[in-house]
């Protein structure tokens, strides 16, 4: 497929564009200065700033692209902007809090525990250039586990993104954790998302959830 990749000279644009490449894709990058010409390709991938993400996102699909998001921080107006738009030009948007697979696990795992576990906190654990707070995995896993979960977060160099969600009762405690010590962790996601974007719905798609049910076997 030919993409672009927004962000590209970024944190995780620095490891995804060669393992893009790797995996059969022509890739074209465009930088913060760069203007969004993304027309004729076949997606854009974004994984920009939170300030600049609804932006260049509605530059993207108003070219007629699909898109997939990983910049985290879009508010549900922007969703539902961005939403509306992805319908009207009748493409594909796939956006993910999170494109590491042990991460939307942990979520699912989260979801089911606090069925039996009501009482329950989350902390979650980035690197001290992360704009959003609290991240986005954060609040979809609150969200999953019915919504009024406190969240607490933490911003310190020398960490990358770590959450764990702590569950529970007089006398015992359940910890769900996961780390991502890599960037290379968000790949496999991505070209996931990549692989299925051509068969998503027009309109927004929300959480790799929603395609790893179909990956297996």
């Amino acid at each position: 497929m030919k993409v672009a990749l927004l962000g590209h000279e970024g944190k995780v644009g620095r490891v995804l564009k060669p393992a893009l490449g790797e995996a059969g894709h022509e890739v074209k990058g465009i930088g913060r200065e760069d203007p969004v010409e993304v027309g004729g390709l076949d997606a854009a991938i974004h994984f920009t700033r939170p300030d600049v993400a609804h932006a260049t996102v509605r530059s993207a699909l108003e070219q007629g692209v699909p898109n997939i998001v990983g910049t985290s921080g879009l508010g549900q107006e922007e969703l539902d902007d961005l939403e509306g738009l992805a319908r009207e030009q009748g493409v594909a948007l796939f956006v993910a809090p999170n494109f590491a697979v042990g991460a939307v696990l942990m979520i699912r795992l989260a979801a089911e525990a606090a069925r039996y576990l009501p009482r329950a906190e989350i902390v979650e654990l980035h690197h001290e250039t992360k704009l959003d707070a609290p991240s986005g995995t954060a609040k979809a896993t609150a969200e999953a586990m019915g919504g009024d979960v406190p969240i607490h977060s933490i911003r310190l160099p020398g960490i990358m993104a770590h959450q764990e969600v702590l569950l529970s009762e007089p006398g015992e405690l359940l910890t769900i954790r996961h780390d991502a010590f890599s960037r290379e962790a968000y790949v496999p996601g991505v070209l996931l998302a990549l692989d299925r974007l051509s068969s998503l719905p027009a309109g927004l798609t929300l959480g790799l959830e929603n395609l790893l049910a179909g990956s297996q076997g």
